[in-house]
């Protein structure tokens, strides 16, 4: 028989890589449960996908032993990027992760610093003389038996791990829609699987934003509307007492005069702005969303749908988002217009505009959004989303008079981190004083709304300092308000746009 001169070179290397691919998963921070735990539907799984894995590498390379140590570390390295996520961001590795891996290509230095450069590239290093080594010391099966042989072998493999991912899929295995609880449940492969399978489905949920109600009046003229929300923006004072309090002048000065004001819960920690984006700009809480909540502009926003914006736009607003950042990531240059905006304006508007950090300052976007309002023909309403304060905040350094200005005690050591975020954080303060300025010397009216989409990335600070409590500031404000009228109310981010065009009579 054929398949007599495959097995005895690849039956020992199968099942011992997929015996070592359970501790290797077991490194998972935090941690997953043993394979004796889990359901039966969710060990098919894994052992399914690892057997598919393992089918392409030996495609490829023909060596069983080598084919196997491919599948292992690209194991290894989920696990290693898993658990950098979780350190960062709190929240493990999923299947609508993927996607940032192609970005991590675009964009690296949005990502590379937090999963390490040196890991990087020691990664890329051992696997290089991995491949070298594993090509010449593992002869090819091929050189040994007939193709005929290898392509029947081979092809029982694959027939096996599908069998195995077929039963697995036909097992129930429920989801919390916690990722932490599920990989811990499921183990990560089977996490992996059920996630992207609960992507294929998108949720009927209607947008509070897809009518005006019937009867309601409408200003005349309508006002300006400047919505900026701002990158890890919260206010840091409540939760580190040394920070000086003239940190956010500018923003103590709003509240005071603002229409309404507070915290928004946004479901976000550290990135992800777009969670908090999609939910201030459709109006739906991440509950209604099911697996979408994680990344809703990978396929829930390409459907369209109500928004702010589109509700807007029918009210007779010029809608522009202004982003100083390509347009391309996150598809906003895609989805924008589906979301009811007119124009959006990315990084390309910013050629000759100074940087702060890495990124373009907020500054700059508050100089743009000024113009945009003195050339405004109609009301117009700008979403604005800041990118300076953006991070990795450990490759930017301290510099001398950071600490004095900023603290009124200095932090203990290894908060540099925060000393980086606080110089950003006045610099968002500053240019949310800059626009309130300017909608001062209007003669046509307008509104502001400020909000931080989430917390900033500090890990190493939090385990000196403790955790905030991941909540952020928002405030709503108009020239003409008065000092000492505005009023406290907590907020989640969903609500936030429908409270805005209340508190505008729109």
């Amino acid at each position: 028989m054929a398949a007599e001169s495959f097995w005895p070179s690849t039956w020992l290397p199968v099942l011992i890589g997929l015996l070592l691919s359970f501790p290797i998963e077991r490194l998972l921070r935090p941690g997953v449960s043993s394979p004796w735990q889990r359901p039966p539907a969710a060990l098919a799984l894994h052992g399914g996908l690892w057997l598919l894995v393992f089918v392409c590498e030996l495609a490829q390379f023909r060596r069983p032993w080598f084919s196997v140590l491919v599948t292992l570390t690209i194991l290894a390295v989920l696990v290693l990027v898993s658990n950098a996520k979780y350190r960062a961001l709190r929240e493990p590795f999923i299947f609508q992760d993927f996607v940032y891996f192609l970005d991590t290509l675009r964009h690296p230095r949005l990502y590379l610093p937090f999963f390490g450069l040196g890991k990087a590239l020691l990664a890329t290093v051992a696997f290089l003389l991995a491949l070298v080594a594993g090509l010449r010391l593992e002869s090819p099966l091929t050189a040994s038996m007939p193709g005929a042989d290898f392509l029947w072998g081979w092809t029982t493999l694959v027939l096996a791990g599908l069998l195995l991912i077929m039963t697995g899929a036909k097992g129930t295995l429920p989801l919390t829609l916690a990722p932490e609880q599920d990989i811990h449940r499921l183990g990560l492969l089977a996490c992996l699987w059920r996630y992207g399978v609960e992507e294929r489905g998108c949720p009927q949920v209607a947008s509070p934003f897809s009518s005006r109600p019937a009867g309601a009046k409408v200003a005349s003229p309508l006002p300006h509307l400047v919505v900026v929300q701002s990158e890890s923006f919260f206010d840091a004072r409540t939760w580190v007492a040394s920070i000086r309090p003239e940190i956010l002048a500018h923003f103590d000065t709003l509240k005071r005069e603002a229409v309404l004001h507070g915290k928004v819960e946004v479901p976000a920690w550290g990135a992800n702005t777009v969670r908090t984006e999609f939910a201030f700009l459709s109006g739906l809480a991440a509950e209604h969303l099911g697996v979408h909540r994680f990344n809703p502009y990978r396929k829930l926003a390409r459907a369209g749908g109500n928004s702010l914006a589109g509700l807007l736009q029918e009210l007779g607003y010029r809608t522009m988002g202004v982003h100083p950042y390509p347009a391309g990531f996150y598809n906003r240059d895609k989805l924008f217009p589906r979301l009811g905006f007119d124009d959006f304006i990315d990084i390309h508007a910013f050629d000759d505009a100074p940087k702060s950090g890495p990124y373009i300052g907020d500054a700059a976007v508050a100089a743009k959004v000024c113009a945009l309002l003195a050339e405004a023909t109609q009301p117009l309403f700008l979403f604005v989303i800041t990118m300076e304060n953006h991070g990795p905040l450990h490759w930017e350094q301290v510099v001398p008079g950071d600490v004095e200005r900023l603290y009124t005690t200095p932090p203990p050591t290894g908060c540099e981190e925060l000393t980086v975020y606080l110089r950003h954080l006045a610099n968002a303060d500053r240019m949310a004083g800059t626009i309130a300025a300017h909608l001062a010397t209007m003669a046509h009216p307008a509104w502001l709304c400020w909000f931080g989409d989430h917390v900033p990335i500090m890990p190493e600070v939090y385990e000196r300092l403790g955790l905030p409590d991941g909540r952020t500031d928002y405030l709503i404000w108009k020239p003409e308000s008065q000092s000492g009228m505005g009023r406290w109310r907590d907020l989640k981010a969903e609500m936030l746009g429908s409270v805005l065009l209340e508190a505008m009579g729109l």
